[in-house]
């Protein structure tokens, strides 16, 4: 019984660490690019080289809440941002990039401040939304 608990246990390893070996740079124990680091603390803002909101949206959120930022369902349910109510709201948005919500998690953490105004500020202005106040870098720099 117990060599049948060591084989279990070795399989168990040599599966993990074949795993850990396959994915690529810079993924973590999240499975996101830049999400975390080997031992899953987030790394620190700045990660990306994205310059600008439409490109952080497309590297970032996109996956997610797709292209066109209608959302998804699937193994989650990914709500959409085009034409969203929810955010009329600068400071809402703001505070769910850089804290999260539900299962959505707090990506603006590894970005610059200015990125996460930027990718806000993309969202709120594109997809049919026209939300036409901006959230400066200063704002996510108090909520952070």
């Amino acid at each position: 019984m117990a060599m049948a608990a060591s084989l279990v246990s070795a399989s168990i390893a040599a599966s993990a660490l074949a795993q850990s070996a396959a994915e690529p740079a810079g993924v973590g124990q999240t499975g996101i690019v830049g999400m975390g680091d080997a031992d899953g603390a987030f790394i620190t803002p700045g990660k990306f080289s994205e310059p600008t909101g439409e490109k952080m949206y497309k590297r970032v959120c996109a996956g997610c809440h797709m292209p066109d930022a209608k959302g998804a369902k699937g193994a989650g349910m990914y709500p959409a941002l085009a034409r969203a109510e929810n955010l009329a709201s600068g400071d809402y948005t703001l505070y769910v990039v850089l804290k999260g919500k539900h299962g959505m998690p707090a990506v603006g953490r590894m970005m610059t401040d200015q990125q996460v105004a930027d990718v806000v500020n993309y969202v709120r202005m594109n997809f049919g939304n026209k939300y036409k106040d901006r959230v400066t870098a200063a704002q996510v720099k108090d909520v952070r």
